[in-house]
């Protein structure tokens, strides 16, 4: 039995529905009742389990049972709008601490533990070099730092009780119902306004949902390879102007990029108080993840394209709804 925790969200949502097509026993573990009541009727070989919030107090004994594969998937993700007055101590208390307490629970049976985290935890920008399995950690957000604190407590928890231990750090994952940047950047696109990044020399790598789930999916048909802390990626990186090329060809508008400097980009995004996003849309973060596939024999089922595609058709079918 595979226990899969967030199993309602953007990646749950989609492993489930790949691992039931598969046959695989699945258990999906969610946080309240009304949730649990669309997932069963959407996917009624799968059992769902209501286990409340994510926390150091969280329950899971009765997820757990007969489990031998946990798929840890829930978390508070990054904030946009942060309300929380101690933001640092929010993002502990679901990732940090309830991961914890999800893997001491399930270190008495579960052999295998895979921890969806975050390239973040290395860092927000690439420069010379892209992030690797050798490079150090160095989180600069609650967010991040709350994931780092989670791998290092994981894998403590798989030295002291033999339980294996498998953590992935994807980039920013896009595909359908995608939300935050992405989403705001198919809206500009597909409105035909002008964007202002036409100047923009950039390097991303990028992970499509189905080649993430794919990922996962590999790594619960093999053998445990304990103590790992993996980089993936789609299989080709893209620059901010390329990837808005791709996006309004295959929603086919055209193309309007404004050739607009990077310094003027980051001095309006500190006057607007957007200027996370503007990093986000300007700075490089490239990935090596060689080992993840030399090690797994792992390729990436989708091209970026392909990706994109089905993202844009998700994306024009809600605003047809």
């Amino acid at each position: 039995m595979i226990l899969v925790t967030g199993a309602s969200g953007f990646v749950g949502s989609a492993l489930i529905e790949r691992l039931v097509a598969e046959g695989m026993p699945v258990r999906a573990a969610v946080r309240a009742p009304a949730t649990a009541a669309v997932l069963r009727a959407k996917y009624p070989q799968a059992d769902v389990v209501v286990v409340g919030e994510i926390g150091p107090a969280t329950a899971w004994r009765d997820a757990l049972v007969s489990v031998d594969s946990v798929v840890h998937l829930a978390s508070r993700v990054h904030v946009m709008r942060e309300t929380e007055p101690d933001p640092l101590r929010a993002f502990r208390s679901v990732n940090t601490e309830g991961s914890i307490a999800l893997a001491r629970a399930a270190a008495a049976g579960v052999k295998r533990f895979i921890y969806l985290s975050t390239v973040k935890v290395i860092g927000e920008r690439t420069e010379d070099e892209p992030f690797s399995d050798a490079s150090i950690p160095y989180p600069t957000d609650p967010y991040a730092i709350s994931k780092q604190e989670a791998e290092a407590a994981l894998f403590r928890i798989e030295s002291e009780t033999g339980m294996g231990v498998t953590v992935l750090r994807p980039p920013l994952v896009y595909g359908a119902g995608v939300r935050g940047n992405f989403l705001r950047l198919l809206a500009w696109v597909h409105a035909g306004y002008p964007v202002p990044l036409g100047a923009i020399r950039n390097q991303r790598s990028l992970l499509y949902l189905g080649n993430l789930v794919d990922a996962i999916a590999t790594l619960l048909a093999r053998p445990a390879a304990p103590g790992r802390a993996y980089l993936l990626r789609d299989g080709a990186d893209v620059s901010t102007p390329d990837l808005i090329r791709r996006l309004a060809t295959q929603m086919d508008v055209p193309v309007r990029l404004l050739p607009i400097p990077a310094w003027g980009l980051h001095l309006a995004g500190r006057i607007t108080g957007r200027a996370e996003a503007v990093r986000r849309l300007t700075d490089s973060l490239v990935i090596d993840d060689a080992r993840f596939r030399r090690e797994t024999g792992w390729i990436p089922r989708y091209t970026v394209d392909q990706g994109l595609r089905e993202t844009v058709d998700w994306y024009l079918a809600t605003r047809r709804a």
